[in-house]
């Protein structure tokens, strides 16, 4: 067993105190004295190498189009969803923002680990139950406190959840297909405790206006723990793009949609410039004189775009293409 007495006396131990005290005694005389540390908590996750917030607000964009049109389907208006920037935070300061009650509905996005919240403030329940029974997007912009939803308030969530799924599935389809399950509904966020609250969090928030005066936050929180094993297939998207099919659905629909309108079409022989005084002094029988060029001009739309030449079909005057005009400079 090593001897545990000191190898000095208490004198020497002051003497050599009292000389690092006036500098006689150099100290700091180390290995690696200059270097520095960074302190480091290893009860919390860090995210500096983690999920790639970039590939969420891509799936972000795609949800609030698909969301916008499923919302106009079932509310018979069009909401306006402004889309914040992507989040990572604790978990307990997201929670400290909130103000309940509010609809705090727990769900699970198979096959990502863990639970997710969707969290919806009443102003867009209220608004949007008026809308749905054919009112202005009016109500109150706040749940009284201590009163509950009523069974007609929570069954327009329900609803609004139903449309949410839909939507957050068809923006995550790029990425890897996913099922949305409600689980539970709280009033009180406190009590829908999806992560610790020193764990981070993916923290997404839309504003929704759903009528001229009334606008709320819908939030959508990943535990950052669920997307940290699927980063990499994140990053590849990002990095590969996405392939839209509902921007390209919209763009058929647009272009079937102009091929219908009508547009005036005049084919021009000659033009004959004069001043007001000669105009007014004609009468019938005048002649003007003029230079017919080789081709006729067609206007589409009184844009020059083909050049042709007249002659007749059956009973009818008619003009036939040559080329197309080169458009002007």
């Amino acid at each position: 067993m090593a001897d545990s007495t000191n190898l000095l006396s208490p004198e020497e131990l002051d003497a050599l105190a009292a000389g690092i005290e006036d500098g006689t005694i150099e100290s700091d005389t180390g290995i690696n004295t200059g270097a520095s540390a960074l302190k480091h908590d290893l009860t919390n996750e860090d995210s500096s190498l983690g999920v790639n917030v970039g590939a969420v607000d891509m799936i972000n964009e795609r949800f609030v189009r698909q969301f916008r049109h499923g919302l106009l389907e079932v509310l018979r208006t069009t909401p306006k969803i402004n889309m914040a920037n992507v989040k990572i935070i604790k978990f307990g300061d997201y929670l400290k923002d909130l103000q309940p009650p509010l609809a705090v509905n727990t769900i699970r996005l198979d096959p990502l680990r863990g639970y997710s919240l969707v969290v919806i403030d009443p102003s867009v329940v209220f608004a949007s139950l008026d809308n749905f029974f054919g009112g202005f997007g009016r109500g109150m912009n706040a749940l009284p406190p201590g009163r509950s939803f009523t069974p007609t308030e929570t069954s327009i969530i329900s609803i609004m959840l139903n449309v949410f799924f839909g939507a957050l599935q068809e923006a995550w389809a790029p990425v890897m297909p996913i099922k949305c399950e409600h689980v539970s509904s709280e009033v009180n966020p406190q009590f829908a405790q999806i992560a610790d609250q020193n764990d981070l969090v993916i923290f997404s928030r839309f504003e929704s206006e759903l009528s001229h005066d009334v606008t709320g936050n819908i939030d959508l929180v990943y535990p950052y723990s669920s997307l940290k094993p699927i980063r990499e297939a994140l990053a590849s998207r990002v990095q590969t793009g996405d392939d839209d099919t509902g921007d390209q659905q919209w763009s058929n629909e647009l272009h079937a949609a102009a091929a219908d309108a009508e547009v005036p079409v005049r084919v021009t022989l000659a033009e004959v410039e004069t001043t007001l005084s000669k105009f007014q002094s004609m009468s019938s029988g005048d002649v003007l004189f003029l230079k017919k060029a080789e081709y006729a001009r067609m206007y589409v739309n009184e844009i020059p775009v083909f050049e042709s030449d007249i002659g007749s079909s059956g009973p009818h005057m008619a003009a036939k293409i040559v080329k197309a005009m080169e458009p002007e400079e």
